[in-house]
């Protein structure tokens, strides 16, 4: 855009300021000239435009009409191009312009109007080629950075050398992968992260302290992270609008470069874990942990992480979580994502209760991650060095699988910690364990739901204070026959009888495959 200050200043044009109109205003960006000379022109007025007349609709309309037409359509003023037949200025246009707060030029009848086109054009054309030659110098420079594994920070430093402004770069896991000149708090990049998952994903985001511009970085057809810009959009200026666009397109390429090696290291990491598995080819498993930087001869072990539930699956970032907080914690590790579970083998130099404790900070830290999932984690215990991994994978993988079915119980267990029942339930088909829970249960609850009873109540208790007659019926608050009377009728219900031990197995099982659920 130019500027009527532009044009002024262009002594070709031989143009006179007579109203300069409110502050600011010759300053302000015009978008282009438009001739007329209907009385009314705001029908075929932009806003902005400059209107270009020699007054020939003088004789049809007052100036002051014609003038609150132009104003009406939020025109950038006028100018007024002199003639033989009209050598100055019209005062009462000069008037009208003054009271309506509008700019008034006037052109000598030496300059045309076409005088002023090409200026502005002219104007356009430098400022678009400057335009084109920053923006090739700022890519060339971007790709420099790139290729030199400046990351996203390269990336930013480039930007803020042609724009002083507060920038940070933001994955969809919250998590800050690079700024300058903005600071922001867990408050803020969660609410980044949030709106980062929407569909489409936010542009504009309220952080407590001002809007904020987003331009998403994606890779491969994903939106993995965003450029954030601590200005509202309207208050950028289309140059710095262009720049921060053509710096999300080099941050793909930088995300596209990461999620490649992520790629590379996770499946190399999944072949590490398939060679355990086999038992064989303990020299390559040695060499691959050394490769990850994790010592094959020192003590090892093993932890799953999983989100609970038995449809949970593995999201997204959940591997690059555990990662980085191991990274954090300066443990040496190798993670490999699955499609259930997160399996990580550590290094592992301290005392074993320790491990316990780093894995419930690790959960913790999941958990703030994926809000609203509950984090578990599988221990499978300690091996000397690298050719005993087999059983702890094993071990920490069935421990983890376990917890995963059971809603509101521990989220860090070591495989050892685990009821024996937990473990051989847990290798049954869940469809086939929910069908026997169902139909061992399913008398008891028609008989509670139609007679307002608690047997089904009662057998839990009984079991859960193993067997005690005294001790169950103290805690129903029931007398001791009370309690022979119920336990009677849900055997009659049931099948089972509570004074057998292979019917109080049953029983048992029924209620513990019911609470997974």
């Amino acid at each position: 855009m130019f500027t009527l200050e532009a044009l002024v200043s262009d002594a070709a044009l031989e143009l006179t300021v007579l109203v300069p109109g409110p502050a600011g205003a010759l300053e302000a960006p015009v978008v282009w000239v438009h001739n007329t000379e209907l009385p009314d022109p705001s029908a075929y007025l932009q806003e902005k435009e400059l209107v270009l007349t020699n007054g020939l609709w003088l004789g049809q309309v007052p100036a002051a009409e014609f003038v609150a037409n132009v104003k009406r359509a939020r025109a950038a003023g006028i100018v007024f191009g002199l003639r033989a037949e009209m050598p100055r200025t019209p005062e009462e246009l000069i008037r009208a312009c003054a009271e309506a707060g509008l700019p008034l030029l006037e052109i000598s009848q030496a300059v045309p109007f076409t005088a002023i086109s090409h200026t502005a054009a002219a104007i356009y054309t430098d400022q678009r080629q400057r335009g084109l030659i920053g923006m090739v110098r700022r890519g060339d420079a971007l790709a420099t950075a790139i290729s030199r594994g400046a990351g996203a920070s390269g990336v930013l430093r480039v930007l803020t050398k042609d724009h002083d402004l507060p920038l940070a770069v933001v994955d969809r896991m919250g998590r800050l992968l690079a700024t300058t000149g903005a600071r922001l708090d867990e408050e803020q990049l969660r609410i980044v992260a949030a709106g980062l998952s929407r569909r489409p994903p936010a542009l504009e985001l309220d952080l407590g302290t001002g809007l904020a511009a987003l331009y998403p970085v994606g890779a491969v057809g994903d939106i993995d992270a965003a450029l954030v810009c601590l200005r509202p959009l309207f208050g950028l200026t289309p140059a710095e609008h262009e720049a921060l666009e053509q710096a999300a397109r080099f941050l793909s390429l930088e995300v596209a470069k990461q999620q490649a090696v992520q790629a590379i290291e996770m499946r190399f990491a999944g072949e590490l874990l398939e060679m355990v598995l086999s038992g064989g080819r303990t020299t390559e498993v040695a060499e691959r942990l050394r490769a990850f930087g994790v010592n094959p001869a020192g003590p090892l072990t093993v932890c799953a992480v999983a989100l609970a539930g038995a449809e949970a699956g593995t999201p997204h970032g959940l591997a690059q979580v555990i990662g980085d907080f191991l990274g954090g914690e300066g443990v040496p590790a190798v993670v490999a994502g699955g499609t259930q579970d997160v399996v990580t083998v550590l290094a592992w130099n301290r005392p074993e209760p320790e491990l316990s404790l780093l894995a419930e900070r690790l959960v913790k830290a999941v958990d703030q991650r994926f809000p609203g999932r509950r984090a578990v984690a599988g221990l499978g215990g300690l091996a000397p060095h690298s050719a005993g991994l087999r059983r702890p994978l094993m071990r920490s993988r069935e421990a983890c699988r376990v917890l995963r079915r059971a809603p509101g119980g521990p989220a860090v267990r070591g495989f050892a910690e685990l009821g024996t029942h937990r473990l051989l339930l847990g290798l049954v088909d869940q469809d086939t364990l929910r069908a026997f829970s169902h139909d061992l249960l399913a008398s008891l609850r028609r008989h509670d739901a139609r007679r307002g009873g608690d047997l089904e109540r009662t057998v839990r208790a009984f079991l859960d204070h193993d067997a005690q007659w005294a001790t169950t019926a103290a805690a129903l608050h029931i007398h001791v026959n009370t309690l022979r009377n119920r336990l009677a009728k849900a055997a009659e219900l049931t099948g089972r009888d509570v004074n057998r031990t292979e019917d109080r197995v049953d029983l048992f099982l029924a209620l513990a495959i019911d609470a997974m659920e």
